[in-house]
């Protein structure tokens, strides 16, 4: 148990932030399932959106040091990758 002032407050800190954290990851991952319903189910402008939207959360995630700044990129590649070849296969 912490004694000092200073202790307190960083435990006091640290539970804010693990809450702010924890609501940024869920919201993430509501956007990452989001994009794979339109990916499945939805039309490519749709998927598109919902890309868009994924990356966003993406990036903002990854600024906010909740998410390492390449996993973050990596994701939005593998998601582009994912988008393009729903493209491809709807021109076909």
């Amino acid at each position: 148990m912490a004694h000092s002032l200073s202790a307190k407050k960083r435990i006091r800190q640290a539970l804010k932030r693990q809450a702010r954290n924890r609501w940024r990851m869920r919201t993430l991952r509501v956007s990452l399932k989001t994009f794979e319903e339109k990916m499945l189910h939805a039309s490519y402008d749709e998927a598109q959106a919902a890309y868009r939207d994924a990356c966003k959360i993406l990036d903002r995630t990854a600024s906010k040091g909740v998410l390492h700044k390449n996993t973050a990129a990596r994701k939005k590649s593998r998601l582009n990758k994912r988008l393009k070849h729903k493209h491809q296969s709807a021109k076909a």
